[in-house]
């Protein structure tokens, strides 16, 4: 007899801080991802939604390693015949320090509905304020067998 699919409720879900200041894009988006899906759980199914709610702040600081800062590009289309954009990830950091880590998230989450609905759970502020004081959100740990 195989155990029914426990759905997720909204008072189960969990909001998190994380502070972007001097970690690696990478890790911290495949972090985020891992607590938007939510993996970090017993109840976790592929095919259901029980992450929790992630706030990043300080966008603007995360750390880029190498030469991405100048040879990663990102595009963008305006929606005007031959208007198609790229962007470096130096001129998205001073512009939009918010959408890189949103873009980075969003690519390690499932290209479905699901994802969709995964990515509205993150909020990222290129600063330290952020609107979602009263949620309580507890820090996020820096690694992934961490204290969630």
């Amino acid at each position: 007899m195989s155990t029914p699919t426990i759905p997720a409720k909204p008072e189960d879900r969990t909001w998190y801080l994380v502070d972007a200041r001097d970690y690696p894009l990478g890790r911290l988006a495949s972090r985020v991802a891992s607590v938007l899906r939510g993996k970090h759980k017993p109840v976790y199914s592929p095919h259901q939604d029980h992450g929790d709610h992630v706030v990043v702040v300080n966008a603007a600081q995360v750390l880029l390693t190498g030469k991405k800062r100048y040879n990663k590009t990102y595009f963008r289309h305006t929606g005007y015949i031959g208007g198609g954009k790229f962007d470096t990830l130096d001129e998205m950091m001073s512009t939009r320090p918010e959408e890189v880590i949103r873009r980075a998230v969003r690519g390690m989450l499932p290209k479905t509905r699901l994802g969709r609905q995964m990515i509205k759970k993150l909020k990222v502020y290129a600063g330290e304020e952020h609107p979602h004081q009263a949620q309580n959100p507890k820090p996020l740990s820096r690694s992934d067998k961490g204290d969630d």
